[in-house]
């Protein structure tokens, strides 16, 4: 009978803290999601209430060499960039899936991607964005993705 109730326990405690950690990893995956729909919509106020205080952004890219390069981006000039694409020109980051990681106040959100031109594939690559739980809220404190055209799965547009 003890042999019961102690396994008892330990399936209703593993069940909440499964439920807490899905709750947090939903709550994660919705800063990316709000990222995304501003970044859609070319709506620099959406996209920077989801980023902290003085963000990493960084892409790696092939630099001249062919070789890996690190370009450093800030937040205001990345949010220009995008708020002053032609509203003629139709362009969708299509995520394929999410993988939450969460250790207390930190969160890692690994998505990959394929990125679209004008209905036409462009380029793939992976975001993984970093987060920092303040007052209850995740803010993304560092954002770095990488691209490129070659060993990429999805090509078509969904």
């Amino acid at each position: 009978m003890k042999r019961l109730v102690t396994t008892a326990v330990f399936v209703i405690f593993g069940t909440l803290a499964f439920a807490q950690t899905s709750s947090e990893e939903e709550k994660v995956k919705e800063v990316v999601h709000t990222f995304f729909e501003g970044f859609h919509a070319r709506d620099s106020l959406m996209m920077k209430s989801v980023f902290y205080e003085d963000p990493v952004i960084q892409t790696i890219a092939k630099g001249e060499d062919g070789g890996p390069q690190l370009v450093n981006e800030e937040l205001e000039k990345l949010l220009k960039g995008i708020v002053s694409i032609p509203l003629k020109t139709n362009f969708k980051e299509v995520l394929h899936e999410y993988v939450i990681k969460i250790d207390g106040d930190m969160a890692n959100a690994w998505t990959a991607y394929s990125f679209y031109l004008n209905d036409a594939f462009s380029h793939c690559g992976v975001n993984n964005f970093q987060l920092l739980k303040q007052k209850g809220e995740w803010k993304i404190i560092y954002l770095i993705d990488t691209r490129r055209r070659e060993g990429c799965e999805y090509k078509k547009l969904k």
